[in-house]
């Protein structure tokens, strides 16, 4: 059994805007590959930067079955958890790193 913890995390380009949900083992160094722009895709076209929500899960299997799930939510859900533990829509990324 690993120690490792993988993260589900919601980005946004602003507050009700675009969003992003994703999966990672490093949630620092993904958010951080967001940032800078290093990965083409849909977060670099979009500019969907601004960690808005994360949850850790200790097993890869549960974090992705949890990111296909919410990925199928409609957005009224999807803004709904977010603004739950986040009603400013800050950027999480401080609080992380």
């Amino acid at each position: 059994m690993t120690d490792k913890n993988y993260c589900l995390y919601i980005l946004a380009s602003k507050k009700n805007g675009t969003l992003y949900i994703g999966v990672t083992g490093d949630l620092v160094k993904r958010i951080y590959e967001h940032k800078q722009k290093a990965v083409d895709g849909f977060t670099k076209k979009y500019n969907v930067h601004n960690l808005v929500y994360y949850k850790l899960h200790r097993d890869v299997e549960e974090a992705i079955l949890r990111e296909k799930q919410m990925k199928k939510w409609n957005r009224k859900w999807k803004i709904k958890i977010i603004e739950e533990r986040n009603p400013a829509w800050n950027d999480l990324y401080d609080e992380i790193i």
